[in-house]
This record gives structure tokens, C-alpha cells and sequence, in this order.
């Protein structure tokens, strides 16, 4: 794939999972790619990895057999952002780390870098606290796992430069992501919150007796997580409102939702409701260890998204006759 005009060096900061997708889908893009931590061992552990997502990609078209990604892991941090066009930091969701990181990497800059972090709910005012120059940092947190995963979420704020929110939204869609940009500043972002708001009535109906985890996972998995994956819950809604949409949905459920919605649980992760939960697991895992799991998830995940692709292209093909 060729890149952008105005990106064309990306430096990731930090090999962990995100770090380590992040810079597979750069490389597979196209972008020149560097990338450091501090532990040992990064340049053959994103080796390994490339080699195990590469056939992902392939099938996602993101990649082809002959790709050979530019990637290069760097022994210092500077190595890795002097020269860089766009910055994704990708360390650990500490805050305090992450200024301590930025007051590192602000002097060896260009002045024209962007840095994006992955945080998943952090706020932007706070990471940029310590900054000389702020305008030049903002919130791009993906959904895991970044190669494969569409959604990314964008937030800027006043302090933000004019130029840098329309950059990165380009070298992410040109990545093949789906960009989100929020309007304000919230905690946790958008899709973490709908996370939270799911998992917390999950882990009630598990605790409550309800239902045991295995069945309440199902009826996700089987039931509305089957639409979500091809419609928001908006558009379902609309659907499920017939003809006349979603204000005939909502006059016709208000009152069963405000029932269910004050009917909902509060639980918290106690000692004892983690390990409640985590026993319960064990069903559902049964005999299947990490790497298949994530083999599993992946694999169906591919599949979903090549068959919505297909149906993309039929329905533009249809459109343009």
C-alpha cells in the first residue's frame, strides 16, 4: 500500500499486545515503523508476532504474501521518535508514566510530530499537563486487537492544533480503521463505557443467581452481539420500530425500559466476586488454553468481517450499475 503524503516514519512506543498490533498494521500499510521498549527480547517477540498475524492480514487484505514490513526495533527511545512523523504510545495505563514519558520524548520531537495514545480511559487534559507544546498529543485508543479490530477513537480538545485530528483520522483509515471522534472529554471514552455498562449487568446476572456465566456469555455471543457486529443499537432499534422506526421503538418500550433500567444491578469487583467469576469461567474454557482461545476469536473475527466486506462490495457494485 502506498502511504499517506504527509505521514511516512511511525514510532510505537511500547511491545506489548497493542504495541505489538499497532506496529504490524503500520508495517503492513506501508509506514516505516519503529519500535522500542525497554524490555528485552522486543525484536525477536515482534518477529514472532508479525509472523503470526501476517496471515490475518493476508486475509484481511491488509497485507500480501511478498509484504516485507519496514520495521525496525530501536535500542533507545530517541532512536525510535526523532525522526518520526506520527508517535503511537502504547505503555501501560498509568498516568504518571505516561508524563514521564512524555517529558522524555518532547525535546526530541519534530516539531510537525503528532502523538497518539492508546489509552483506554485516561483523559487527554491530564496527559497533557506536563506538555510544553499540548496541541500536539491526542487520544487514539483502538479496540484489541488493533490489526484486526476496525474501531479507533479519536479526541482532541481546544488546546489541540488544527491539523492534527484530520492527520491522524487519514493514516488510520488509510490503515483500514474506523474512525470515531468525540465531542468532549468523558472518561473511558465511548466503547468502553458501552463495555462497562454490558460487563456490569453480566457480572450481576452471574452473581445474582441469574444465570450461570457460560449462559449469560451465550446470550450475548447468540443473541443482540450477533447484530452489534453488522449494526449499532440505534439503527437495530429503528429496525425493530417497523416502518415508522425508532420513535414508534420508543414509544411502544419507554416504560418496559425505564422498568428494567431501574431494575438493574450494581455490582463490584470484590475479592470474593472475582473469584466467583473466574471459577465460573472455567466452565466455559473448558479444556482450551489462551492461544487457542485467541486463535478461536480470531479466526471467527476474520470471518465476520470478510463476509460484511462482501456484502459492502456486492451492495456498491449493485449501487454503481
Amino acid at each position: 500500500m502506498p502511504t499517506t503524503t504527509t505521514v511516512q516514519t511511525v514510532a510505537v512506543i511500547g511491545a506489548g499486545l497493542i504495541g505489538c498490533s499497532w506496529a504490524a498494521l503500520f508495517a503492513a500499510a506501508g509506514y516505516n515503523v519503529r519500535l522500542y521498549d525497554t524490555r528485552p527480547g522486543t525484536q525477536q517477540q515482534m518477529a514472532d508476532f508479525w509472523e503470526n498475524v501476517k496471515p490475518t492480514l493476508i486475509r484481511l487484505g491488509l497485507a500480501t504474501s511478498e509484504t516485507q514490513p519496514l520495521l525496525q526495533v530501536c535500542d533507545t527511545l530517541a532512536d525510535a521518535v526523532h525522526d518520526a512523523d506520527f508517535i503511537q504510545e502504547c505503555i501501560p495505563e498509568r498516568l504518571a508514566a505516561k508524563q514521564a514519558l512524555y517529558a522524555e520524548i518532547e525535546p526530541l520531537l519534530k516539531a510537525s510530530a503528532i502523538v497518539a495514545t492508546s489509552s483506554s480511559g485516561l483523559k487527554l487534559s491530564d496527559l497533557q499537563a506536563q506538555w510544553q507544546a499540548p496541541g500536539r498529543i491526542i487520544i487514539a485508543h483502538p479496540f484489541n486487537p488493533p490489526h484486526l479490530i476496525p474501531l479507533v477513537e479519536l479526541y482532541g480538545n481546544e488546546r489541540t492544533a488544527a491539523d492534527v485530528l484530520p492527520t491522524a483520522t487519514a493514516l488510520y483509515e488509510h490503515c483500514g480503521k474506523e474512525v470515531i471522534t468525540l465531542k468532549r472529554e468523558v472518561l473511558a471514552h465511548v466503547a468502553n463505557r458501552l463495555q462497562a455498562a454490558l460487563w456490569r449487568e453480566a457480572i450481576h446476572l452471574v452473581l445474582d443467581g441469574v444465570a450461570s456465566l457460560k449462559d449469560v456469555d451465550t446470550a450475548v455471543r447468540a443473541g443482540p452481539g450477533l447484530r452489534w457486529a453488522v449494526m449499532g443499537p440505534h439503527l437495530l432499534l429503528n429496525l425493530g420500530g417497523g416502518e415508522a422506526g425508532l420513535r414508534a421503538y420508543c414509544e411502544q418500550f419507554r416504560d418496559s425500559y425505564h422498568q428494567w433500567w431501574d431494575d438493574l444491578g450494581q455490582p463490584r469487583l470484590t475479592d470474593q466476586a472475582i473469584d466467583q467469576l473466574v471459577e465460573a469461567l472455567q466452565e466455559e474454557i473448558a479444556d482450551r488454553d489462551y492461544a487457542t482461545l485467541r486463535d478461536e476469536r480470531d479466526q471467527k473475527l476474520v470471518a465476520i468481517l470478510g463476509a460484511m466486506r462482501d456484502v459492502d462490495n456486492q451492495r456498491r457494485q449493485e449501487q454503481a450499475r
